[in-house]
C-alpha cells in the first residue's frame, strides 16, 4: 500500500531555535511553531485556536534557521511527521509525541525595520541542491514583481477572499 507523509505549516516561532551538533558534526536545530486558526461557530461567534508544533531541521538548513530566526518570527515550513517514543525515566512509562522533520522552509515577511515584501529565499532539499544554490541569504526587502495575467490561475474578479471560505 502506498503512503505519503507531507506537512506544510506557516506560523510564528514560539521560542528561539536551539542549535546542537551530533557526534558526526551534523547541525541540528529544534524550535517550536504556533499556527493560528480563526473560525466562526454555528452561533456566529468568532473563535481562534492555536496549535503548537515541535520542529527539527538538520545540516545547513538548521544553521540558517538558527542564524536568521528568533522567537516570534514567521516561517513557512515543509516537512514530514515523525513519531517518537521513549521510556519515561521517572515513572518508567512509555511516552510519545509527534514532531515535524523540516525538509524546506521559506522566509515570510520583510526584514526588520524594512518595508513589506514576501519571502523569496528557500532552503532545504538534498545536499547537492543546497550546495548548488550557494550560501543562504536573508529575504529580499522588496516584493517580487506582479505576475503576468497569463500566469494567474483565475481572472482577478474570481479570486476568493478569506471570508468567502465557509470553514
Amino acid at each position: 500500500m502506498a503512503s505519503y507523509n507531507k506537512v506544510l505549516l506557516m506560523g510564528n516561532l514560539t521560542r528561539d531555535p536551539q542549535l546542537k551538533y551530533l557526534p558526526s558534526q551534523t547541525a541540528v536545530v529544534d524550535f517550536g511553531v504556533a499556527c493560528n486558526r480563526k473560525y466562526k461557530t454555528q452561533s456566529g461567534e468568532q473563535k481562534e485556536e492555536v496549535t503548537f508544533v515541535d520542529c527539527s531541521a538538520f545540516g545547513r538548513t538548521a544553521e540558517v534557521i538558527n542564524q536568521y530566526f528568533t522567537k516570534g518570527k514567521p516561517i513557512f515550513i515543509e516537512g514530514r511527521l515523525r513519531f517518537e517514543q521513549w521510556e519515561d525515566k521517572q515513572g518508567g512509562g512509555k511516552r510519545s509525541r509527534l514532531s515535524v522533520h523540516v525538509d524546506n522552509f521559506q522566509f515570510i515577511g520583510g526584514r526588520e525595520g524594512g518595508g513589506g515584501g514576501g519571502g523569496g529565499a528557500e532552503m532545504g532539499g538534498d545536499e547537492q541542491s543546497r550546495a548548488a544554490r550557494g550560501p543562504a541569504r536573508p529575504a529580499p526587502s522588496a516584493p517580487p514583481p506582479p505576475a503576468a495575467a497569463a500566469e494567474q490561475p483565475f481572472p482577478e474578479e474570481a479570486q476568493f477572499k478569506e471570508d468567502d471560505i465557509p470553514f
